[in-house]
């Protein structure tokens, strides 16, 4: 009797803990918050609404935001405000950069994984990081190095397309895609053949696995409100990303501490082509600041913006193409105009022949690649941290600790920015009597905008499109299960 009694008074003190601390989360969601002040953005929720939608969480917000382009979401200790203006956003990433931040809330949730690399930093960090890539980024060395490495690839992803063809195979264009744009981003960032193509290297597809799994369990802490309390405990999806993250970092350290000591034993710098050997370079001037686990860093937030964006944005457009062979013919015959050579080519012959100067001229291509990336863009949603109270352009408040969130898949759906076909796929929509013409980058955000614009976006739009031309000009694409369109 004792042992039910005692039983009975833990339950019931558990139930009491448990509905004060409900209370508790209840009061802080909507206490102080302005909630039907007309000032500020309209709410639609709490932030753990998200959680009831996360399987189709960017297709939910799309279809809030037709109805408002500005409206918020209740956290605990702040506001999550989301919009689709474009006023908004040119605002918060450009006029009034200073004032919206990273913030400690996003570093907190992405720093296991990101460190202090150049997306996760702000101020003087992210000024130095910033500066750094920029010059390495705009040197001809590393693009004439990188356009080389893709010509590669892309011969390797064309042979192993054909081996499916002869066979008549059905096969994964995503995983062949993500093993084809990591080894293109390892060779180029580190200088190293990973071969994760042929699938011959056990070390490569384990940090491969492990990459990808730790970079969705990091975003998976923004709609998980015990995602601290599992970390400190060591469990459940915390314990699995603790994992990861160490296979990650072992695996990058033991190639910085190999290549340098093979740049140790090469007395020729000309050689370092690979965006690694030339921060090694730049780190013999400030060892103790660019240290390993700096480099480190600065490496592997290169590596996140290269590998998944651009392999999931051809992931979409050989999906899109599958879905309107007509523009997939359009794409294909501007390949041969340009190229100069059809099917029949040796692979290898046709790939050299993909020079800067032919890049250039592939106006439809590039178009058909945006038009993808404005549909499906390779971060659905990206946001910032008010420092200061503000008011942004449409006339709404924002309080300071306040988030800010810009939503690029729900932008590309809406009527009031793109017109009444916005949810078409249409390439022309970028063309100019055939010559490619962009769009304001606070409209069409999908490389970020601002002082933070993408420094990569030439580099990226060069690997997509080489990879793009070498398929086409040899296949054509369909879908596996049609009836799924």
């Amino acid at each position: 009797m004792g042992f039910l009694y005692l039983l009975l008074t833990l339950t019931l003190s558990s139930l009491f803990l448990f509905l004060a601390f409900v209370s508790f989360l209840i009061l802080k969601l909507y206490t102080g918050k302005s909630i039907k002040d007309p000032n500020y953005p309209p709410v639609k929720g709490t932030v753990f609404h998200q959680l009831l939608y996360f399987n189709k969480l960017y297709g939910h917000e799309a279809e809030v935001a037709r109805e408002n382009p500005t409206y918020r979401l209740l956290a605990v200790d702040h506001s999550a405000i989301y919009t689709c203006d474009p006023g908004n956003i040119e605002h918060m990433l450009k006029t009034r950069f200073a004032h919206y931040t990273k913030g400690e809330y996003n570093q907190t949730i992405v720093r296991d994984v990101f460190g202090h690399g150049i997306f996760a930093v702000d101020g003087d960090k992210w000024r130095q990081q910033r500066k750094l890539a920029s010059f390495e980024f705009s040197t001809r060395v590393l693009r004439d190095f990188s356009c080389s490495v893709f010509r590669r690839s892309a011969a390797k992803i064309v042979r192993k397309v054909l081996e499916f063809s002869e066979s008549s195979e059905v096969f994964d264009m995503q995983d062949l895609l993500m093993r084809c744009t990591l080894d293109s981003i390892f060779r180029v960032g580190f200088g190293i053949e990973l071969s994760c193509m042929e699938g011959s290297s056990k070390e490569g597809l384990a940090f491969m696995k492990a990459f990808d799994e730790s970079t969705a369990l990091t975003y998976w802490r923004y709609v998980d409100p015990f995602w601290k309390l599992k970390r400190i405990l060591n469990i459940g999806s915390e314990a699995t990303l603790k994992i990861y993250v160490k296979v990650i970092h072992d695996f990058v350290h033991q190639l910085i501490r190999r290549k340098r000591t093979l740049l140790a034993s090469q007395k020729d710098s000309n050689n370092r082509q690979d965006i690694l050997s030339r921060l090694l370079l730049e780190s013999e001037k400030n060892p103790e600041e660019m240290n390993d686990k700096y480099l480190s860093d600065i490496i592997l937030n290169f590596m996140i913006a290269g590998k998944d964006t651009s392999a999931n944005t051809l992931s979409w457009f050989f999906y899109m193409l599958s879905k309107n062979p007509l523009i997939q013919e359009k794409v294909a015959q501007e390949v041969r105009d340009v190229v100069g050579l059809n099917h029949e080519a040796n692979i290898d012959i046709f790939v050299a022949n993909i020079t800067d100067a032919a890049l250039e001229k592939m106006h439809y291509l590039h178009a058909a690649l945006t038009e993808t990336l404005r549909l499906y863009p390779a971060v659905p949603i990206d946001g910032r941290h008010a420092e200061v109270d503000d008011i942004l352009p449409d006339g709404f408040r924002v309080k300071k600790g306040d988030s800010i969130n810009y939503m690029s898949y729900a932008m590309g759906r809406m009527p009031y920015i793109w017109g009444k076909d916005a949810e078409e796929y249409r390439p022309e929509r970028w063309l100019n009597n055939g010559i490619f013409q962009p769009e304001s980058p606070f409209k069409f955000v999908a490389f970020h905008a601002g002082p933070r614009i993408c420094l990569g976006k030439d580099f990226a739009y060069r690997q997509m499109k080489i990879v793009a031309m070498a398929l086409l000009c040899f296949f054509r694409f369909k879908l596996a299960d049609e009836t799924k369109m």
